[in-house]
C-alpha cells in the first residue's frame, strides 16, 4: 500500500514559515532541488491545503516557458504539471493542472486513495498535515531543517496532547547547510490521541 509521506522544509526553530508565508530563509541551491525533482518525480501524488496549493500554482504551470528559468527550475515545472494533485479545501471552486478537489479530510477516503496503484504520497501544509496527524494517517515525515532561526511564524506542529513515538531512518546533510531527517512511525506503536481542533482547509 502507498504510504502518506510528510515532506516540509523547516526552520531551526520548527517554522515552515514566518510572518505573511515569508520562506525567504530557505536555502535551495541546484543540489537541493534536484533532490527535490528526483523526489517528486517518484511520487504517486501531492496533497496539500488550498493556501499551499495555489502558491504552487501561481508559478510552476508556466515556469519553464521563461527562457531565463534554471534548468532544474525548468525540470520541476514539467514534474509538477504532470503529477496527480489533490488539495484539500471547503472553499476552492476550480483547479486546473491535474487537481482534485476533496472537501474534508476522511480517513476511509485517504485509505482507499492509497490502496491505489502507484507511487507514495506527499503531504504538504501546517494545516492539513495537523488534520492528517490528528486522524493517524502519516506513515512517514520527511523534514528539510534549515539552517535559519526565525523567530516567529507557522509552527510545523501544532500543541497537542497525542504522543507519537517515531522511528529515524535515514539523515542526509546537503552542501548548502540543509539537514534531512526522514522518520517513520515506530513499529508497534500506537497513538495517544488528542483532543485539538479540526484544523483549517479553506
Amino acid at each position: 500500500m502507498r504510504k502518506i509521506v510528510l515532506i516540509v522544509s523547516v526552520s531551526l526553530d520548527g517554522y515552515i514559515e514566518g510572518p505573511d508565508h515569508d520562506i525567504s530563509w530557505h536555502h535551495v541551491d541546484d543540489e537541493l532541488h534536484q533532490h527535490f525533482n528526483d523526489l517528486v518525480r517518484g511520487l504517486g501524488g501531492l496533497l496539500s491545503g488550498r493556501v499551499t496549493h495555489e502558491l504552487m500554482a501561481g508559478f510552476w504551470p508556466t515556469a519553464d516557458a521563461d527562457p531565463e528559468t534554471p534548468a532544474v527550475m525548468a525540470e520541476f515545472a514539467g514534474i509538477w504539471r504532470d503529477i496527480p494533485k489533490y488539495v484539500y479545501s471547503r472553499t476552492l471552486r476550480h483547479a486546473d493542472w491535474n487537481t482534485t478537489i476533496v472537501r474534508e479530510v476522511v480517513p476511509e477516503e485517504v485509505d482507499a486513495l492509497k490502496r491505489q496503484p502507484g507511487g507514495d504520497l506527499s503531504l504538504s501544509g501546517a494545516d492539513l498535515a495537523a488534520a492528517f496527524l490528528r486522524h493517524d494517517l502519516v506513515d512517514e515525515i520527511r523534514l528539510y531543517v534549515h539552517p535559519a532561526l526565525i523567530g516567529r511564524g507557522t509552527p510545523l506542529f501544532p500543541q497537542t496532547d497525542a504522543t507519537t513515538l517515531l522511528e529515524l531512518i535515514e539523515t542526509h546533510t546537503f552542501g548548502n547547510g540543509v539537514v534531512l531527517l526522514h522518520y517513520r512511525r515506530a513499529p508497534g506503536e500506537e497513538v495517544t490521541a488528542g483532543t485539538e481542533g479540526a484544523g483549517r482547509h479553506e
